[in-house]
């Protein structure tokens, strides 16, 4: 009866969240979950090289951050099966493999245009989207970006290219395949800025010594675990997994050892 009258207490005493929290642990099938996210017996993550965001290959695995590749690591151990990055040139690459199904998941920025080829969980993370200028820029605030003579570059099939090739009326976006190339471009004068989130933008700025990236946001990006269609029905425990990471500091801990900078918290 004690323990019955603790069980009570300690309910109506809990907040609705945490309640709800609960809830959804117990309802929550991850082995049934496992067959749908994870058909083919492993998870195979999607992750490109150069941003924190995804992956930061390191001369070990030990050594390997990533918030993509460190949250895909994650998932594979609650759904209890191996682990697979697969390790793209660019963003572009791993969001056709979603699209195809050769991997299972890959955490990016949720754009309704994406929607369109994979399903989303809700979002765990935002992350601000900037102007990189190079040292000696007389580019000092955005008002000197939008200018004739001006080439802004951004990534290969990103929300930059999409979102700032028809916001931009005067400068010329100029679409580039892969970060290194950006670096080079940047380097020897053919870029006058790159746009991107600014969790890139400081992976390319330590690499680009005197470069500065410019206060202000043009926009943000809403991370979130991306599933190729037809799968629908592990949402829930991927929705469920991120709770998890969230509230255990797991996401945070991603976060803070890829060295990713210009967050905002996402959804809970």
């Amino acid at each position: 009866m004690v323990g019955l009258c603790l069980v009570i207490f300690l309910a109506a005493t809990l907040p609705d969240k945490a309640l709800a929290w609960q809830a959804s642990v117990a309802t929550v099938d991850f082995d049934s979950a496992s067959k749908i996210l994870a058909p083919t017996g492993k998870l195979r993550v999607g992750v490109y090289k150069g941003s924190p965001t995804s992956i930061i290959p390191g001369k070990t695995p030990a050594e390997t951050r990533g918030v993509g590749y460190e949250l895909g690591r994650q998932l594979a151990a609650m759904l209890k099966v191996p682990f697979e990055p697969v390790v793209f040139p660019k963003n572009a690459d791993v969001q056709a493999a979603v699209k195809a199904g050769s991997v299972d998941v890959a955490f990016t920025n949720a754009t309704p245009e994406r929607a369109r080829n994979m399903d989303f969980s809700k979002p765990f993370l935002r992350v601000e989207q900037g102007y990189l200028v190079p040292a000696g820029s007389t580019i000092k605030s955005f008002d000197g970006i939008d200018v004739k003579g001006v080439r802004v570059g951004v990534s290969v099939g990103s929300t930059s290219e999409k979102t700032l090739g028809s916001r931009l009326k005067n400068a010329q976006v100029v679409a580039v395949p892969t970060l290194d190339q950006a670096v080079n471009m940047i380097k020897s004068g053919e870029l006058q800025a790159f746009a991107t989130n600014k969790a890139i933008l400081y992976e390319l700025s330590d690499r680009l010594p005197g470069s500065k990236i410019l206060d202000g946001a043009w926009g943000y990006e809403s991370f979130a675990a991306g599933i190729p269609k037809g799968r629908e029905g592990g949402l829930p425990a991927l929705n469920e997994f991120l709770s998890r990471a969230q509230q255990n500091g797991q996401v945070a801990k991603a976060v803070e050892r890829a060295g990713l900078r210009g967050t905002v918290p996402g959804e809970r």
